[in-house]
């Protein structure tokens, strides 16, 4: 360690006694702070800005209509709202000027409304939706990431035209619900009502129905009295009409033997008048009384078929009066179907019975006309008889005068006597018949009212089932207003428009809890930018100074103590970055949770950086300077210093926990916006990983290489305009079987040499031209894969980088062949002395390497370049 602090002692002084060299250090002090600043600062709040991001809009919408949102110009409405929207820098101009306007770069998106924009968003409402559409044109030539601040903003104003449109909708839709469900609450309350009031009168109905029911059987009892009375008369003049024949069979054999007493008349004339005078008086008299019974017999009959027609009619008019409240209560009740169809078969039933009384009527009325009849029959046959009898009379008071002249009459008279005897008797028999059918109707008559009492019994007791139903079903409508549908009714009379549209157009309100916030964009890329400048510082140290050790005015030397010694000088630097960077980044006003953890982290990030850097251009020269390029390259998006490491192709996602990078972002990050359990130590756990990674290369794997890296400093310093610097080797550089060979036997030694060389240094032209164009040509490979499938670039570019590094290391393999050989000829051509001081010299490397200390380097060890 002390020779390491000599190192450091010396190479401070070289500083300080060179003052002219102090800008070239101070510049490699500040330069690295300067690109974190300048980045920190461009990178703010760049999204404060995006006002001034110019964003054309055209409006073509003509509007719509519908019935459910009325007049609508989605148009005019976005452009009143952009108006006021501040988020971009939105210019309206007409469809012709906006596109020029983005082909040209004076904007950088154009959105056109369509004409139909409105018309198509309000097709929704009715059976043909047509998508509507805004045109957004964008100039991706004009910047890589205002086309993506543009798609947010026209993503936005897709969403707030949906917001907007579905607010709207979504209040008209509930003014029509709350409308139409303040409608049906009224119409069912007055249906409620209404139907109520319906049962009320069907019930008050069927109340006078069973009355007038209960009247009707009483009436149809009386009916009967009087049909069994009507019957028994209608016997009795039956009776009567038998002895009225009899009494003119009687009287037509009278008249008989009186037209054979006339023809003895001539003869007996005088004798005989007297007594045929008393006969005719008696035969008129009898036939008189006859009439008169008979008279009197009808008028009775008539009387009470008169009673009992109108008894029948009575009967037959409630009847009809009680079907036809029957009907209406039917009609007009709204009763279930159950009770409708047993009303409808009572009313067929009574409809049938009072069709039967009509006809028994009919038939009681054409008996009462033919009794009529009779009546007159017998009166116009006893008015004839009177007649015939006064005619006899007179003629008997003429016979003395006129016997001889008047006898012929006299016979004749008592034949038309016998005539109407018998005319009459055949209308009795007419009569008796009628009288029959009549007693036949009543019979039937009495049947028809017992059948219809017994289906008013029956209609009663229906009617009575019927009036409980109304009963229960008036019951069940009452009880609708207590019904939790009634109640969801009223909860849909009751809605907020207003609020049913906010919540239809936003559903979700996010609460956002930020964890660990950051009051900057620029805070938030610190950690990016001052880990870029810290790799960056410690990249320029090493093309800065050299990272060789000359061996002046150090006597013994090993290569750890050049290491360290020289390791020292960098990681002072390296801290003084550190300290510069994260000193100007408070400064500058970025956000920390801890200023002492922020630079704390700087310095400790910055020492694992120049360690990193230091041991990579120690162990592989311009080699391990390209590599450290590279590290950087793929660092930046595979670190997940700009974006998730989610969002990265799947190489670089690979990568992510291979590099440095990504734990020093982090671990910086822990103190910018907060520590969260023991991540911050384990992120620097990871880092002092690669710091002990990294003296491992610089002590072990740099010695395989010295010679190597002495090799190709030798042709880069032969090109007279690539920089190169002494390479320090352990030892004179030769192989100590070589020696001693050489030694041994130099002929034998030049022969074994020449036969392994001679193949090699044959081939190596055809070897190195065919790694080139193989190298070159499996690129150009890689190249058109990736161009043909764009989908698998990021894996085809960590193929690419194998590949190069593939090819690389195969040429400085031949190189290393190559040079190996050479050395090895070398050692024939030295002297014995030579080759005994190179043997002593190898030796004395072998024992001290087997030692603590490490190996020596030896003055005349350094090879290529000059010493600065």
């Amino acid at each position: 360690m002390r020779k390491s602090l000599q190192i450091l002692g010396r190479d401070a002084m070289r500083l300080v006694r060179q003052r002219r060299v102090w800008v070239i250090v101070i510049g490699v002090l500040i330069t690295p702070a300067l690109y974190a600043w300048f980045n920190i600062n461009a990178f703010w709040d760049p999204y404060s800005n995006t006002s001034s991001v110019r964003v054309a809009v055209v409006n073509l919408d003509e509007g719509a209509d519908s019935d459910l949102t009325g007049p609508l110009d989605v148009g005019e409405e976005v452009v009143a709202q952009l108006k006021e929207n501040d988020e971009l820098g939105w210019v309206f101009m007409d469809e012709g000027e906006a596109q020029d306007a983005v082909k040209r770069g004076d904007v950088y998106a154009t959105i056109v409304i369509p004409t139909d924009f409105s018309t198509n968003l309000i097709s929704i409402t009715t059976d043909e939706f047509t998508q509507p559409a805004l045109q957004y044109y964008v100039n991706e030539k004009a910047s890589a990431i205002a086309p993506k601040i543009t798609d947010v903003g026209a993503s936005q104003l897709d969403a707030q035209i949906t917001s907007s449109f579905t607010e709207q909708v979504a209040e008209a839709v509930s003014d029509a619900l709350k409308e139409a469900g303040d409608d049906t609450e009224g119409r069912l309350e007055g249906a409620k009502t209404d139907s109520l009031n319906a049962f009320d009168e069907a019930m008050q109905t069927i109340d006078s129905a069973r009355e007038e029911l209960t009247g009707q059987a009483a009436s149809l009892d009386d009916s009967r009295g009087s049909l069994a009375s009507a019957s028994s008369t209608l016997s009795d003049v039956d009776t009567t009409l038998g002895d009225v024949q009899v009494a003119i069979e009687q009287a037509k054999s009278l008249i008989a033997e009186a037209q054979d007493q006339v023809i003895a008349f001539t003869d007996a004339a005088t004798s005989a008048y007297v007594d045929g005078t008393t006969q005719l008086a008696d035969a008129a008299a009898a036939a008189n009384l006859v009439v008169t019974d008979l008279s009197e017999v009808a008028d009775k009959v008539g009387l009470r078929v008169d009673g009992a027609i109108e008894q029948i009619r009575a009967v037959v008019e409630a009847n009809a009066t009680a079907i036809a409240r029957l009907q209406e209560l039917v009609d007009g009740a709204g009763l279930d179907e159950g009770a409708t169809q047993r009303l409808t078969e009572v009313i067929d039933t009574l409809q049938q019975r009072n069709e039967t009384d009509q006809q028994l009527l009919a038939d009681l009325q054409n008996l009462n006309d033919s009794a009529s009849g009779m009546a007159d029959a017998i009166q116009a046959s006893a008015d004839s008889v009177t007649q015939a009898v006064n005619e006899a009379q007179g003629a008997a008071t003429d016979l003395r005068s006129a016997l001889t002249s008047t006898v012929p009459a006299l016979n004749s008279a008592m034949s038309s006597l016998s005539t109407s005897a018998g005319e009459f008797s055949a209308a009795i028999d007419g009569q008796r018949d009628q009288l029959v059918q009549a007693q036949q109707l009543l019979s039937e008559l009495d049947t028809q009212l017992v059948s219809t009492s017994e289906a008013l019994t029956a209609l009663d007791g229906n009617l009575a089932g019927i009036q409980d139903e109304l009963q229960l079903a008036r019951t069940d409508i009452s009880a609708l207003s207590a019904a939790s549908e009634w109640s969801a009714l009223s909860t849909i009379t009751g809605l907020d428009s207003a609020q049913i549209a906010k919540f239809v157009a936003s559903p979700v309100e996010v609460s956002t809890h930020v964890v660990f916030p950051i009051s900057t964009y620029g805070s938030a890329m610190a950690a990016l930018f001052t880990n870029l400048s810290l790799w960056i510082g410690a990249f320029v140290l090493m093309v800065i100074f050299r990272t060789e050790v000359d061996t002046e005015g150090l006597e013994g030397l090993t290569v750890r103590q050049a290491y360290f010694g020289r390791f020292f000088l960098f990681a002072i630097l390296a801290v003084v970055q550190a300290l510069i960077v994260c000193i100007g980044n408070l400064v500058i006003g970025i956000q920390v949770v801890s200023a002492a953890a922020f630079v704390g982290t700087g310095v400790l990030v910055a020492l694992a950086y120049v360690s990193i850097v230091y041991a990579l251009c120690v162990a592989f020269g311009h080699v391990g300077r390209g590599l450290c390029i590279l590290f950087v390259i793929m660092q930046i998006p595979g670190a997940s210093g700009l974006y998730p490491i989610e969002m990265m192709p799947g190489f670089f996602r690979a990568i992510y926990p291979f590099l440095p990078f990504t734990y020093g972002i982090d671990a910086m990050r822990e103190t910018i916006a907060g520590f969260y359990g023991s991540d911050y130590w384990q992120f620097l756990g990871v880092l002092a990983v690669f710091v002990l990674g990294a003296f491992i290369v610089g002590l072990v794997v740099r010695r395989r290489f010295a010679s190597l890296n002495a090799v190709f400093n030798r042709e880069v310093v032969a090109t007279d305009l690539l920089v190169g610097e002494k390479v320090q080797i352990v030892g004179g550089g030769y192989r100590l079987p070589d020696l001693i060979h050489a030694l041994a036997n130099r002929e034998e030694y030049r022969d074994e040499l020449s036969r392994r060389a001679e193949p090699f240094t044959r081939r190596y032209p055809a070897l190195l031209r065919t790694t080139v164009i193989a190298g070159l040509g499996g690129l150009v490979v890689i190249g058109i894969i990736a161009w043909l499938v764009p989908g698998g670039k990021a894996s085809l570019l960590g193929v690419w980088l194998l590949w190069s590094l593939l090819v690389i290391g195969v040429l400085v393999t031949l190189e290393y062949f190559k040079q190996s050989f050479a050395r090895a000829g070398e050692v024939a051509s030295l002297g014995d002395d030579e080759l005994r001081r190179a043997v002593v010299s190898e030796g004395s490397r072998t024992r001290v390497a087997a030692g603590a200390d490490g190996s020596v380097i030896p003055e005349m060890a350094t090879d290529g370049g000059d010493r600065a």
